[in-house]
């Protein structure tokens, strides 16, 4: 109360008058309030935010907790970017902050969610990387922290989430290479638990059987999603008996590393293999031949993603009636030339 109370005696005003009038309740004439507010801004006063979240119970406070590593800083893209835009076009409405929760790549992200649950940072969370089994749902849901996820698990039973059409995806580059005469395609999966490879990974079974392609376990290349991911997956392509003729990418920047370890090898994107990336990126767009990929709005699925978590919290639900549901995110194939070569 002391920077409150400095601006009470120097208005020669109750410190309750003051209170009001910078919270602007109706019981405050507009002089007064008129002049609190100048002398306010004149003396640099700040209200003292943490005290009235405590007082009310809430921070006002969103946060999107993200993976943090090397890899995805030396890495890093615009999918957040863009993703932070949308959510905070939303939150704004609101007059709510968005914060971002990096995890370290070495700390297990349950507990580093269990220390923000018990800190009180956040009102409600956006969770990412969901894995195939992903404790922090379950968390979540007990603590009964308003919550969405972006990407489905297997944990929970009924939460919004939106995923991304990882599945319509994989089936329509294995429609799209089948009809150029593919029968050998190798695709790239994550290395890692996270749920969108498992989903990934039946999508391209399930379109390979409707062609009537036997699956090969040796085309399926594990690596890390990042350019030195798509390096070392070239080179295990490059390493194989028989090589895959065609092959689909799992993360945007992939492209990149897949290029110059190809090229290295005298193999040609396009002329000598065919290549689909996954999401049209701005660092891969300079790439030579166009890389084949698919589109989406990052800014929609912020907008759509923060609408989907208001619907979850009580005081904003009415905002959004329609909003608390789970749904895929379409992404449209954009095409390019790097895959070209036909059979």
């Amino acid at each position: 109360m002391k920077g409150i109370r400095q601006l009470a005696e120097h208005l020669d005003i109750s410190i309750g008058t003051v209170s009001r009038a910078l919270n602007g309740k109706p019981d405050v004439n507009e002089e007064t309030r008129r002049r609190v507010l100048a002398a306010a801004e004149e003396l640099g006063y700040v209200a003292n935010q943490s005290g009235r979240s405590l007082r009310q119970g809430t921070t006002n406070v969103i946060g999107l907790m993200i993976e943090s590593s090397k890899e995805t800083v030396e890495n890093s893209d615009n999918f957040f970017l863009g993703l932070t835009g949308g959510l905070q076009s939303v939150l704004a409405r609101h007059q709510l902050d968005l914060i971002m929760l990096p995890c370290p790549s070495d700390e297990d992200p349950h507990e580093y969610l269990k220390r923000m649950v018990a800190r009180r940072v956040v009102d409600a969370m956006i969770i990412s990387a969901t894995q195939r089994t992903d404790k922090r749902i379950d968390l979540l849901s007990k603590a009964k922290i308003p919550f969405v996820t972006l990407g489905r698990s297997l944990s929970g039973s009924n939460y919004p989430w939106i995923d991304l059409d990882f599945d319509g995806v994989a089936n329509s580059a294995v429609d799209r290479l089948v009809a150029q005469g593919h029968r050998r395609i190798a695709i790239s999966a994550p290395s890692n638990d996270i749920n969108l490879g498992f989903i990934f990974l039946d999508g391209y079974r399930s379109a390979l059987k409707r062609h009537g392609i036997p699956f090969d376990p040796s085309l399926v290349i594990r690596v890390k999603s990042s350019e030195q991911g798509g390096y070392q997956a070239g080179h295990e392509l490059l390493l194989l008996k028989e090589r895959p003729t065609a092959v689909i990418l799992i993360y945007e920047l992939m492209a990149i590393g897949l290029y110059r370890r190809l090229m290295e090898a005298g193999v040609i994107p396009g002329r000598n293999l065919a290549v689909i990336g996954f999401r049209e990126e701005p660092r891969a767009k300079f790439l030579q031949p166009a890389l084949t990929c698919f589109r989406m709005s990052l800014r929609d699925l912020g907008i759509d993603l923060a609408e989907t978590l208001l619907a979850a919290m009580p005081a904003y639900s009415h905002f959004y009636p329609d909003g608390a549901r789970s749904k895929i995110w379409p992404l449209e194939l954009v095409p390019g030339e790097s895959d070209a070569f036909r059979l």
